[in-house]
């Protein structure tokens, strides 16, 4: 994990990015998302996890990387959100089908303690506790982190302990 010790700790709301890729070349994708997140408008990269390779949940496809950022952000999260978006179409991301493979994949799990619901935007992502791919890497950024109307994150890892994890860095 990459600690930034000397980011400023402006005011804003924390968030949680989970970053994921499973066609091209994966890592270079991935490091350049995390470059893209680090020079968004109002946000301060705080820390970015491990790489971890995974097998694809509900999909097919070649295995994807895997990570989480943590970010401080004074943008609103639909705000957040479309400069995800934006990153993710800037490296070829295609919506063809739900779970297809992609080029680069940047979801908002965490926007603070908020919970939201709506036609774009779900926080905390829905899916998220039940997923070793967002679960290991977001405890390596935030052991601490709770996931809003479910608990602590970490009650969670050891129900999906059967999915196929591997970090690939230190």
């Amino acid at each position: 994990m990459r600690e930034l010790d000397d980011a400023p700790q402006d005011s804003g709301v924390q968030a949680c990015i989970a970053l994921g890729a499973n066609l091209g070349d994966a890592l270079a994708t991935l490091q350049a998302a995390e470059r893209a997140l680090s020079e968004l408008p109002g946000t301060t990269l705080l820390a970015v996890s491990p790489i971890y390779r995974t097998a694809p949940i509900d999909a097919t496809g070649p295995d994807y990387l895997n990570g989480v950022a943590l970010v401080r952000t004074s943008l609103d999260a639909h705000g957040l959100l479309r400069h995800l978006q934006a990153i993710e179409q800037r490296h070829g991301r295609q919506r063809s089908t739900r779970n297809a493979p992609r080029t680069l994949d940047l979801d908002l799990l965490l926007y603070g303690d908020q919970a939201m619901h709506g036609d774009d935007l779900t926080v905390p992502h829905p899916r998220m506790h039940e997923r070793a791919f967002v679960l290991r890497p977001l405890l390596d950024v935030a052991p601490s982190i709770r996931i809003p109307g479910l608990g602590p994150a970490s009650d969670w890892l050891p129900r999906v302990a059967d999915q196929r994890i591997e970090r690939l860095n230190p």
